[in-house]
């Protein structure tokens, strides 16, 4: 009985969770600390193409012993040089997602990107195994992923495209696919956008755990010094419930991602 009243003060806790930092904190610790089971984690980076397949052709990915090399193309504004990893396999209901990411370069414009649970839209040809259609994907153009996919999107390590100073970063999470003739910036938009976040410095490990259950989505970032837990609500939307996992870096952005490991929750639908 105690076990089961435990399981309801947390569901209920879920159900009316009301957002502050020390709450966001709490509400992560407690969806961490659930039954998280290992089920897919790269045993070796020099072999990367085993575990993910490439978007760009202008991208560089390079297996080393600080982990997975993964750099866009060189040419600023040119689509051509964005790039998207993708996992090969596809995870269903609740997910945990780790990884150690380190910051190589030192630009203060363009985002990164990790997408959380991508299918495609159905309607031909952008079927729901994304890994068919990824021919049309070789020119990695933002509108393709937003326009014809299902999935959550976390910007982070982010600046605006115009952006000169280095303090001016953002966290930002979304939601895809944008209507037919639909405004991307506000239609996909998930509240609320965090600013100048004082992370993602070049040169700085951060370990980065992003939790998807219910309608929450959620992510810690922490590094020997700094730790902050961002948070929204993804009730808005229809559920996602199956797809893979990227990670997208705008031209010149480049980085090193090292123990990535995905996580489910056994029985979980």
């Amino acid at each position: 009985m105690r076990h089961f009243c435990t399981i309801c003060c947390f569901l209920i806790s879920l159900c009316s969770y009301s957002q502050t930092p020390e709450s966001n904190t709490q509400l992560f610790n407690d969806l961490n600390q659930l039954a998280w089971e290992p089920k897919w984690s790269p045993l070796d980076n020099t072999s990367w193409r085993e575990y993910w397949t490439l978007d760009g052709y202008r991208a560089e990915v390079e297996g080393t012993a600080k982990g997975m090399l993964f750099c866009a193309g060189p040419v600023a504004y040119d689509n051509g040089s964005h790039a998207v990893l993708w996992t090969k396999e596809s995870f269903d209901g609740a997910i945990k997602i780790e990884f150690d990411y380190t910051r190589i370069d030192d630009i203060s414009r363009f985002v990164n990107i990790i997408y959380i649970q991508a299918t495609g839209i159905g309607t031909p040809p952008f079927v729901e195994d994304i890994g068919e259609w990824n021919s049309l994907r070789m020119v990695p153009t933002m509108s393709t992923y937003f326009r014809h996919m299902n999935t959550y999107h976390i910007s982070f390590a982010a600046f605006g495209v115009n952006n000169e100073d280095s303090d001016k970063d953002y966290v930002r999470a979304r939601r895809y696919p944008v209507s037919p003739g639909g405004k991307f910036s506000t239609e996909t938009a998930l509240e609320p956008d965090y600013y100048n976040t004082g992370l993602f410095k070049p040169g700085v490990q951060y370990h980065m755990t992003i939790i998807k259950k219910d309608n929450h989505l959620i992510m810690q970032v922490k590094s020997n010094d700094a730790e902050k837990v961002f948070y929204w609500d993804t009730f808005q939307f229809p559920p996602i419930k199956l797809g893979k996992v990227g990670l997208r870096h705008m031209y010149t952005r480049c980085a090193i991602y090292d123990n990535f490991t995905i996580y489910r929750l056994p029985n979980d639908d």
